[in-house]
Protein backbone atom coordinates (compact mmCIF):
# COMPACT_ATOMS: atom_id res chain seq x y z
CA UNK A 1 0.00 0.00 0.00
CA UNK A 2 1.27 3.55 -0.66
CA UNK A 3 1.05 5.64 2.19
CA UNK A 4 1.66 9.58 2.14
CA UNK A 5 1.81 12.68 4.09
CA UNK A 6 1.64 16.53 4.04
CA UNK A 7 3.99 18.55 5.38
CA UNK A 8 6.12 21.55 5.89
CA UNK A 9 10.25 21.58 6.13
CA UNK A 10 9.85 22.81 9.88
CA UNK A 11 10.50 19.50 12.34
CA UNK A 12 7.72 19.63 14.96
CA UNK A 13 9.22 20.10 18.40
CA UNK A 14 7.35 17.27 19.94
CA UNK A 15 7.12 14.66 17.32
CA UNK A 16 11.64 15.90 15.88
CA UNK A 17 9.61 14.90 11.79
CA UNK A 18 8.31 17.58 9.57
CA UNK A 19 5.19 19.45 10.91
CA UNK A 20 1.98 17.87 9.26
CA UNK A 21 -0.16 20.32 7.04
CA UNK A 22 -3.03 20.41 10.17
CA UNK A 23 -0.73 21.15 12.48
CA UNK A 24 1.28 24.30 10.17
CA UNK A 25 -2.21 26.26 9.35
CA UNK A 26 -3.30 25.88 13.26
CA UNK A 27 -0.13 27.65 14.09
CA UNK A 28 -1.05 30.58 11.38
CA UNK A 29 -4.18 30.70 13.34
CA UNK A 30 -2.46 31.12 16.78
CA UNK A 31 0.10 33.18 15.46
CA UNK A 32 -3.12 35.71 14.18
CA UNK A 33 -1.94 35.40 10.75
CA UNK A 34 -4.81 34.98 9.11
CA UNK A 35 -7.75 37.73 8.39
CA UNK A 36 -10.84 36.96 10.79
CA UNK A 37 -12.93 35.49 8.05
CA UNK A 38 -10.18 32.81 7.27
CA UNK A 39 -9.92 32.11 11.29
CA UNK A 40 -13.76 31.70 10.89
CA UNK A 41 -13.08 29.07 7.90
CA UNK A 42 -10.67 27.59 9.76
CA UNK A 43 -12.56 26.38 12.67
CA UNK A 44 -15.99 25.37 10.41
CA UNK A 45 -12.89 23.47 8.36
CA UNK A 46 -11.15 21.70 11.47
CA UNK A 47 -15.16 20.92 13.03
CA UNK A 48 -15.54 18.83 10.11
CA UNK A 49 -12.29 17.53 9.73
CA UNK A 50 -12.67 16.15 13.40
CA UNK A 51 -16.15 14.90 12.59
CA UNK A 52 -15.37 12.96 9.34
CA UNK A 53 -11.49 11.85 10.14
CA UNK A 54 -10.98 10.08 13.40
CA UNK A 55 -8.73 11.66 15.82
CA UNK A 56 -6.16 8.87 16.68
CA UNK A 57 -6.83 8.87 20.50
CA UNK A 58 -3.14 9.35 21.28
CA UNK A 59 -3.74 12.58 20.82
CA UNK A 60 -5.71 13.07 24.09
CA UNK A 61 -2.84 12.04 26.27
CA UNK A 62 -0.55 14.77 24.28
CA UNK A 63 1.03 12.58 21.94
CA UNK A 64 3.50 10.90 24.29
CA UNK A 65 4.95 8.96 21.71
CA UNK A 66 5.47 11.47 19.27
CA UNK A 67 3.91 9.82 16.63
CA UNK A 68 2.80 11.31 13.37
CA UNK A 69 0.40 10.20 11.26
CA UNK A 70 0.38 9.12 7.12
CA UNK A 71 -2.90 8.85 4.99
CA UNK A 72 -3.36 6.24 3.31
CA UNK A 73 -3.63 5.87 -0.38
CA UNK A 74 -7.33 4.63 -0.30
CA UNK A 75 -10.74 5.64 -1.46
CA UNK A 76 -11.05 7.16 2.04
CA UNK A 77 -7.22 8.56 2.40
CA UNK A 78 -7.43 10.74 -0.66
CA UNK A 79 -11.07 11.83 -0.21
CA UNK A 80 -9.68 13.76 2.90
CA UNK A 81 -6.89 14.60 1.02
CA UNK A 82 -9.08 15.70 -1.61
CA UNK A 83 -11.51 18.06 0.75
CA UNK A 84 -8.29 20.38 2.45
CA UNK A 85 -8.56 22.49 -0.16
CA UNK A 86 -9.06 25.26 2.61
CA UNK A 87 -5.99 24.44 3.94
CA UNK A 88 -3.86 23.77 0.97
CA UNK A 89 -4.98 27.55 0.03
CA UNK A 90 -4.28 29.09 3.32
CA UNK A 91 -0.75 27.42 2.96
CA UNK A 92 -0.55 28.87 -0.75
CA UNK A 93 -1.66 32.32 0.20
CA UNK A 94 0.75 33.27 3.30
CA UNK A 95 3.67 31.30 1.43
CA UNK A 96 4.25 28.06 3.43
CA UNK A 97 5.62 25.48 1.01
CA UNK A 98 4.35 22.31 1.72
CA UNK A 99 5.78 19.00 0.63
CA UNK A 100 4.79 15.46 -0.07
CA UNK A 101 6.38 12.31 0.98
CA UNK A 102 5.00 9.11 -0.02
CA UNK A 103 6.90 5.39 0.57
CA UNK A 104 5.26 1.88 -0.08
CA UNK A 105 6.38 0.54 3.31
CA UNK A 106 4.82 0.69 6.79
CA UNK A 107 7.12 4.02 7.87
CA UNK A 108 7.23 3.17 11.50
CA UNK A 109 5.81 1.29 14.51
CA UNK A 110 2.04 1.48 14.02
CA UNK A 111 0.14 2.42 17.10
CA UNK A 112 -3.26 3.60 15.17
CA UNK A 113 -4.91 2.80 11.99
CA UNK A 114 -8.19 3.22 10.60
CA UNK A 115 -10.13 3.49 7.07
CA UNK A 116 -8.19 6.88 6.44
CA UNK A 117 -4.73 6.38 7.75
CA UNK A 118 -2.03 5.17 10.06
CA UNK A 119 -0.06 6.83 12.65
CA UNK A 120 3.75 5.83 13.47
CA UNK A 121 5.90 5.83 16.44
CA UNK A 122 9.80 5.11 16.00
CA UNK A 123 9.91 6.29 12.03
CA UNK A 124 11.90 3.76 9.68
CA UNK A 125 15.23 5.27 8.42
CA UNK A 126 15.71 1.89 6.22
CA UNK A 127 12.98 2.53 3.67
CA UNK A 128 12.72 4.59 0.85
CA UNK A 129 10.56 7.67 1.17
CA UNK A 130 9.89 10.12 -1.98
CA UNK A 131 9.34 13.48 -0.81
CA UNK A 132 8.90 16.92 -3.21
CA UNK A 133 6.80 19.78 -3.30
CA UNK A 134 3.80 20.70 -3.78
Amino acid sequence: MRYYRVHTADQAYLTKQPRGIFTTIGKLVDAGVLSEAETEEYWNNRRYFEDVLPVPPFYDQGNPDGAITWFKDTAEGNRIWEEMTFYRNMAAKYGVQLYLSECTDIPGEIIYEDDFQIAVKNPRNDIPIQTHQI
